[in-house]
């Protein structure tokens, strides 16, 4: 290849990244996403959906939240296994910062050792499987769903179907997002 060729190669590149520096952003998230595809990054979604909403694609283990028409923050997500896999749409009816837990009376029939020990509960704190925030969600009556968007002390479980029904989130998105996120915030869960 000589100079003049080179030179054809480059003047396009140049052109580009002068009028579109968002170019560099698209590379680095793709880069991000390349390494970590469950990192949070900023993606196209469907116009329809209210900004503000939060957006669940358990299939796929992503959440969105949509931040603009047609753009979201995505993040990844641990959902329930095959059984417990909610769907429908809530409305974020209440947020806690490092949550307390009791689990279910289903849970502790399923899985006695593991949760009968905490049928009373267990505080809020870096041990406790809620993590450092969690988003309750509602129905359309006003009742809590026993579901919730919450953080987690296995962030190795995101991208997997592993919890009781509920959607993890590692604990520094779940933070993001909670600070995000108001009350009434309407979810969709697929």
């Amino acid at each position: 290849m000589n100079r003049r060729e080179l030179m054809s190669l480059a003047v396009p590149l140049m052109a580009a990244a002068y009028f579109a520096p968002s170019l560099a952003f698209s590379q680095e998230a793709a880069q991000t996403a390349a390494r970590d595809p469950y990192a949070p990054t900023e993606v196209a979604i469907r116009e329809d959906f209210e900004v503000g909403s939060i957006v669940v694609v358990s299939k796929d283990f992503f959440l969105y939240h949509v931040i603009a028409p047609g753009r979201a923050v995505r993040y990844g997500v641990a959902v329930g296994t095959a059984e417990l896999v909610w769907k429908g749409r809530a409305t974020v009816g209440r947020k806690v910062e490092w949550p307390s837990w009791t689990p279910t009376q289903d849970m502790i029939k399923r899985k006695p050792e593991q949760y009968a020990k905490w049928a009373n509960g267990m505080p809020g704190g870096p041990q406790n499987p809620l993590g450092a925030r969690a988003l309750y969600l509602y129905n359309d009556k006003g009742q809590d769903t026993a579901i919730r968007i919450h953080g987690t002390t296995e962030p190795n479980s995101i991208g997997r179907a592993v919890s009781n029904g509920c959607l993890r989130m590692r604990n520094e998105a779940v933070m993001a997002l909670y600070d995000q996120v108001p009350i009434g915030a309407p979810v969709y869960v697929y």
